[in-house]
């Protein structure tokens, strides 16, 4: 008689889990947010710009705290293949931009262009003409009631201290009582137009200045030009007002909202 003994199984050898050692955390985690950062900054920089508008020369389209995003690749110029997949356009009359101020191009302005190159633009006791057409411009205020004798009847003789770019446009292009926009270059405009300083008082807008053109507001706060007239710094006093009034003072309906370009000519 055969003996019959039962064979033991016999357990499978569990796998010593990998854990990573503390270096090698630190390494995941900086390669990640290095990436993060590269990402961001690609972003930021060759995108989209945030721009934070300091004054109401654009009101009541734009207002004093909007922060928004700038598409800074919609006037980029068109690569080979690029032009196929990206949305390239030529800036247009009407078009809100965002660009380096001529005069000092470390500051950034946001107006609508209301001159592309070879237009002729006249107002005439504050109704825009371009190429001897009134305009009809639906987004225009008027906060002042009375006419002045230079912004409201332009071009003609200044009663105010300009930059050197406007007396050159004055005295260069200006043909039978009309600025002409010359090759390069934009004239651009307020929405606000008695409190606009724009190309009437420095000239002309030249393309390599234009960053892009308002994609989105993200945020809107109620605020002032003095609390927002340095870019680089944010006052305390600033800091508190947020503090104390986020809620009541951030403008929850335009958040979102799309700056609006308007068809001119």
């Amino acid at each position: 008689m055969k003996n019959s003994s039962k064979k033991t199984a016999t357990p499978p050898e569990k796998k010593e889990e990998f854990k990573p050692d503390f270096a090698e955390k630190v390494r995941a985690f900086v390669s990640e947010w290095a990436v993060t950062i590269v990402l961001l900054l690609f972003g930021t920089t060759t995108l989209l710009q945030a721009f934070v508008v300091p004054t109401g020369s654009m009101e009541d389209t734009v207002l004093i705290g909007d922060h928004m995003f700038v598409d800074k690749l919609a006037y980029s110029p068109a690569g080979p293949i690029s032009r196929f997949l990206l949305p390239y356009v030529d800036v247009k009359r009407g078009d809100i931009v965002v660009f380096r101020f001529p005069v000092n191009p470390r500051e950034n302005y946001i107006k609508r262009i209301v001159g592309v190159p070879g237009d002729r633009i006249r107002v005439v006791n504050k109704q825009l003409y371009l190429n001897g057409k009134a305009v009809e411009e639906p987004y225009v205020v008027h906060k002042t009631p009375y006419v002045d004798s230079y912004r409201d009847n332009f071009p003609s003789e200044p009663n105010t201290r300009l930059a050197e770019a406007a007396y050159d446009m004055l005295a260069h292009h200006v043909v039978n009582g009309e600025v002409v926009v010359p090759p390069g270059a934009y004239f651009a405009m307020g929405d606000n137009r008695d409190n606009s300083l724009d190309s009437r008082y420095w000239g002309f807008v030249p393309r390599e200045n234009i960053i892009g053109k308002p994609s989105i507001i993200f945020w809107s706060y109620d605020t002032s030009t003095e609390r927002l007239a340095d870019p680089n710094f944010i006052s305390i006093d600033h800091l508190i007002d947020l503090g104390l009034n986020f809620f009541t003072k951030t403008r929850w309906k335009r958040t979102l909202m799309v700056p609006k370009s308007y068809p001119l000519g």
